[in-house]
């Protein structure tokens, strides 16, 4: 089997590049080891740059989110019992947020790469990606029972911090940077109408919380744990009982509660790994880098980085020149230390740390007070939240 680009990993970013690539009229083939099912259900990130949305739609999978999509123009930062809004509209000329699930992204680029009769071999098993530094690489996996080898132009690895690609460079070849933080987050799905329009980031002695959406009639929530937390440890009944704590404030606002349909721990964690090419395979998404949730950019990022690939690809195709597929890495890499920085000082300014003295609350709440206070602390905030400019 023959084709340009091979696409290892049918997440948001090997999605997203597959359709960009289609529409440019560049042939690819999308591998996964999972099923369909599987990788439709799995529940990541609900909320969407304005850059990340404005794409969805420029490749015609937008439609259902513009239908079903929570249009947010605002956060709320909230601390010492009170609560103050950040503007993200005002403060950035317009810009905005969507709420819109990952796997409904998912859903919705699955949909539209069948529809337009291009290949996603689903549950392939044993995939190895070979000759990754010759002119013509090739992907070998065994699906069916049968073995197959796709031979291409160029590898594209977006199958996430646990896939194949990344470990399939040679030693030496990659520095990998690292920032691993002692908490987690224990988070859940509950049937219930959200309490608020909009998201609420919740610093507290407790621990951190916040409270988001997915539709209408789902909460996201999400509290602090230590990071060797068992969900046997957290029953229902206690993860209310925290998220009461550390959301309800001084005027008598309540939390809505709801029967709990999804619960789950996700450990909090930075990784960046450089370059982001070797040879013909080029990283995108979380095989390339890991931020903390707390900034919401996992999935934006990986759009991000494929949006400079696909351009890069398209160019090679056309015009025969490799510019920019030569300056991929060093392209993404400087909005990847953006988000990263942008995602650590979320995550470490709202968090309590084992061991954090007075000192460090102190600090906390004195750049909290700063950013709800000062118009250029909080524009700062709302640029880096919604996004910034796709290149």
């Amino acid at each position: 089997m023959d084709t340009q680009v091979a696409i290892i990993g049918a997440g948001p970013a090997g999605l997203i590049l597959a359709r960009l690539l289609e529409r440019a009229g560049v042939g690819s083939i999308v591998i996964e080891r999972r099923d369909r099912a599987y990788v439709e259900r799995r529940l990541r990130a609900g909320v969407l740059e304005q850059g990340t949305a404005d794409l969805l739609r420029a490749a015609g999978v937008g439609d259902r989110m513009i239908r079903e999509g929570l249009i947010h123009s605002g956060l709320y930062l909230q601390f010492a019992g009170e609560r103050h809004r950040i503007d993200m509209r005002e403060l950035t000329g317009g810009r905005t947020i969507t709420v819109y699930g990952q796997h409904e992204v998912v859903i919705d680029l699955i949909a539209a790469r069948l529809a337009a009769g291009e290949e996603i071999v689903f549950e392939a098993d044993d995939v190895r990606v070979l000759d990754l530094d010759g002119d013509r690489p090739s992907v070998r996996f065994r699906h069916d029972d049968e073995e197959c080898v796709v031979h291409c132009d160029y590898i594209a690895g977006c199958d996430g911090f646990h896939g194949i690609c990344r470990p399939s460079i040679p030693d030496g070849a990659l520095k990998t940077f690292e920032r691993t933080y002692p908490f987690a987050w224990l988070g859940i799905l509950a049937e219930a109408p959200p309490s608020l329009d909009e998201l609420i980031y919740a610093h507290h002695e407790r621990g951190f919380a916040l409270h988001s959406m997915r539709s209408p009639e789902l909460t996201r929530l999400y509290v602090q744990c230590a990071p060797d937390d068992t969900l046997d440890a957290w029953p229902d009944d206690r993860v209310w009982e925290e998220l009461h704590r550390r959301l309800e404030t001084r005027d008598g606002w309540t939390l809505r509660e709801g029967p709990v349909r999804e619960k789950g721990i996700t450990a909090m964690r930075s990784v960046v790994v450089e370059p982001m090419q070797y040879g013909r395979l080029f990283l995108a998404g979380d095989a390339a880098h890991v931020v903390p949730p707390t900034g919401a950019k996992g999935l934006n990022l990986a759009a991000a980085d494929v949006k400079v690939l696909a351009a890069a690809l398209v160019e090679r195709y056309r015009s025969g020149r490799d510019e920019l597929l030569a300056q991929y890495s060093a392209t993404c890499l400087r909005r990847v230390w953006r988000v990263e920085h942008f995602s650590w000082w979320m995550t470490t300014m709202l968090h309590r740390a084992p061991g954090d003295d007075e000192f460090v609350q102190r600090l906390q709440l004195a750049q909290l007070r700063y950013v709800c206070t000062s118009r250029a602390a909080a524009t700062s905030l709302a640029e880096n939240y919604v996004g910034l400019e796709h290149v």
